[in-house]
Order: structure tokens, then sequence, then C-alpha cells
């Protein structure tokens, strides 16, 4: 491969185990409102636009109190998933060491992303956060303005994500991808049904992938 001058990352499910918790929390706030239990397969399905976005199409009539309800609930689960996988913070201070960007591009809504880079303690580790929209899906336009910014080429990132769509919106940057294969919640045959560049099921492969790709340049 070319060149690796940024790594960008999908949050959810990618750095920490935390689409459980997104889903304890939009779950507490949603159901006591709707008179009714969802699952957790009904609340993924509502996935691609931000927090705020799914509770807009689920309960639009009462969506500030149930806004504030979620972000009150996600904060105090928050202990549910307090660290990031094990070994990512170690890749993001090997990238970092080396000079290599490291962007967040997420779904995931402004509000929830701080209080889990918060809880995490990862926030200074990116040059550049962009996160999710209400309105659904904005991937592909967040991953074109980090490499602008950046001034960086498509074959000179790389796109680390957990979900099928990941592969998807990366392809159409052109922009390598790794599909993160290590969090409990992902799907590994939907992931190699698309066939991304690669694939790894633990974060130590991932993590030896990165160095010895980084190595090998300065070699």
């Amino acid at each position: 491969m070319h060149m690796l001058k940024c790594i960008i990352f999908d949050l959810d499910g990618t750095i920490g185990n935390t689409l459980p918790l997104c889903i304890a929390a939009l779950k507490k706030s949603i159901e006591p409102l709707a008179g009714r239990t969802f699952s957790d397969q009904e609340i993924r399905d509502t996935f691609g636009p931000s927090e705020e976005g799914i509770i807009h199409a689920l309960i639009p009539n009462q969506y500030e109190e149930v806004i504030e309800s979620f972000l009150s609930h996600y904060q105090n689960l928050h202990t549910m998933c307090a660290t990031p996988f094990v070994g990512i913070v170690e890749v993001l201070d090997y990238a970092k060491n080396h000079n290599v960007h490291l962007s967040l591009v997420t779904g995931k809504g402004e509000r929830g992303t701080g209080i889990t880079l918060s809880m995490f303690r990862i926030h200074s580790y990116f040059d550049l956060i962009e996160t999710g929209s209400p309105r659904g899906s904005r991937k592909v336009e967040a991953i074109k303005n980090v490499l602008n910014q950046l001034g960086v080429a498509p074959v000179e990132c790389i796109y680390v994500g957990d979900s099928p769509s990941d592969i998807i919106e990366s392809r159409e940057v052109g922009v390598p991808i790794v599909s993160a294969a290590w969090a409990e919640t992902t799907n590994q045959e939907e992931l190699l049904a698309l066939h991304p560049d690669w694939l790894f099921a633990d974060v130590k492969e991932f993590t030896q992938f990165i160095k010895q790709t980084i190595e090998n340049e300065v070699s």
C-alpha cells in the first residue's frame, strides 16, 4: 500500500464496546414515553442517523425531552464501558508517535461522542473529529472533509470500522477499509461478504498490521 499518512477511526464497536450502551440508553429514554418495549434489533434497525435522528424518528413529539433523557442515561450507564478495547490506546500512541494523523468519523451525535471520548480519555489523540447527522449517514462527506483538511490522498489513508456500511462508504471515497471484527456486536460474515481490504478479529492483529506498515515505510 501507499505511505500511511492518516488513520480514520469509527467509534462505536471499533474503539470501544459502546453499541450495547447506546441501545440500553435509547431504550431507557424511549420506552417510557412510547408505552412499549423495543427489542435490541428494533433499535439497531434505526441506526444510520445520529441518536438525535433516531429519537426524532421514534418519538417526534417529545424529542427535546427524550434527547436529554438519552444523554443523561448514556452518561450514567457509561460505566458499562469505561475504557476502550484493550490495545486501542497502544495503537493510537504508536501511530501518533510516528506522525500518522488520527481522525474520528462516526455516525454518533456530537454530544454522545463527547461523552465517550471524555470517558475514554482519548479526545486529544484526534486531529479532526466528524460526527453524525440526524438526517442520516454523512460518513462519505465526513471522510472527504478529513482528507481535504489534512491534504491527504485517499490511498494514503485507511478507515477502520465495524459495520458493512463502513466498507461501502469508504470505497465510495476511494479509501482502503480495515474491517474491525473484534466487538461482540460485529457480524464477521456480513463484513467478509463485502470483501474489505483487511479484516482483523482482534485488536492485537490490527496493532501488528499498523506497526508493520509503518515500520516498512521507515525501512
